[in-house]
């Protein structure tokens, strides 16, 4: 592949975004291959991975990463192809994902953040590897097994469960014996659970004035462990519903992302202490060592058919903004993904 003559094409941030992202807050713009100098690689992308972090970042304020820039490429995770390698132990042909950007064509560094080399095999798709197999799939099971501490026969309930990371959270669950809950948002979603994904139950929070007494409902034993990718009220009613000593992993709060300068009122936090819980927030790359052996474990899980991988597909640059825009409605099942037009 050659990149003589061409040029790459950005999406990046035309304006501060407040509330709900629109197509209006991004624009495309062309800008000239970058060359790869000592110590880079060139990789063309073919995937960008769409994830509600990004949200944070797009509103001017400081972060655990650092806002984008008005007229700045936005900042997202990426699998694509080496064409050009400076970097030792990366060679030209080779697949790679990392935090990139939105772009055709990336600089990435032996230091990129999450940078690690992907290792096709037949019958995996590349797609696999942004969700399932990759960040979603090993938040899932790092968060479980390293900040949930879980154990055969507990009760897990996880929010967003038809989501990206929720959905194999909850596949991971039940695997490792556990009853799962899922907390969705819609009947459809809440179907899905239990009939394709062995949920043991689901509840839809939008058809239930009482969240915490219908968790209850499901798991009168108390809950064990809570994945929460969701936060403000329905982590409110989740602290109720939790046994003495049970665990909260903070993995995400995609209910405030769009009203950081209004954040939902959490008025149960008294529980952490009355029940004794551990509440502790992670961030994958904080655990980079931990990520070779999540990868393998779900990577026999998937082959096995063990897991099922939903995969919510965008295709071509263009339609990058909006598909992030439908992701941050809540309307989107299992993975978003951007493939990217050649």
């Amino acid at each position: 592949m050659t990149t003589s003559g061409s040029l790459n094409r950005q999406i990046v941030l035309r304006s501060l975004v407040r509330g709900e992202p629109t197509p209006e807050h991004f624009a495309q713009v062309e800008v000239p291959v970058p060359q790869p100098a000592a110590g880079e690689m060139l990789v063309r992308n073919l995937y960008f991975s769409l994830e509600p972090a990004i949200r944070g970042w797009l509103e001017g304020k400081a972060n655990y990463f650092a806002p984008v820039p008005i007229g700045g490429p936005i900042r997202g995770p990426t699998a694509g192809r080496i064409i050009e390698s400076n970097v030792a132990g990366f060679r030209a042909g080779e697949w790679v994902f990392g935090l990139n950007h939105w772009e055709d064509y990336s600089i990435v560094r032996a230091d990129t953040v999450l940078l690690e080399k992907i290792h096709t095999e037949p019958g995996v798709p590349l797609s696999h590897h942004l969700g399932a197999l990759g960040g979603s799939g090993q938040t899932a099971y790092v968060g479980l097994h390293e900040i949930g501490q879980i154990r055969p026969g507990q009760t897990v309930v996880v929010s967003a469960a038809a989501g990206a990371v929720g959905s194999i959270a909850g596949q991971i669950a039940r695997l490792r014996g556990c009853k799962v809950i899922g907390i969705v948002g819609s009947a459809g979603k809440a179907r899905l659970l239990t009939q394709q994904l062995g949920f043991h139950a689901a509840v839809n929070y939008r058809e239930t004035p009482d969240l915490a007494a219908a968790v209850t409902g499901c798991a009168p034993e108390g809950v064990d462990v809570y994945f929460d990718n969701v936060g403000g009220a329905t982590l409110n009613a989740m602290l109720l519903t939790l046994k003495p000593q049970g665990h909260v992993i903070a993995c995400g709060m995609i209910s405030d992302y769009n009203r950081t300068d209004d954040p939902y009122p959490i008025t149960n936090l008294w529980q952490v202490v009355a029940r004794q819980l551990t509440m502790q927030g992670f961030l994958l790359f904080t655990y980079d060592s931990l990520r070779p052996a999540a990868r393998a474990q779900l990577a026999q899980w998937v082959r096995a058919g063990q897991i099922t991988v939903l995969e919510h597909i965008t295709r071509g640059l263009a339609n990058t903004p909006s598909a992030f825009c439908e992701l941050m409605t809540g309307n989107t099942c299992g993975k978003a993904l951007v493939e990217v037009d050649i």
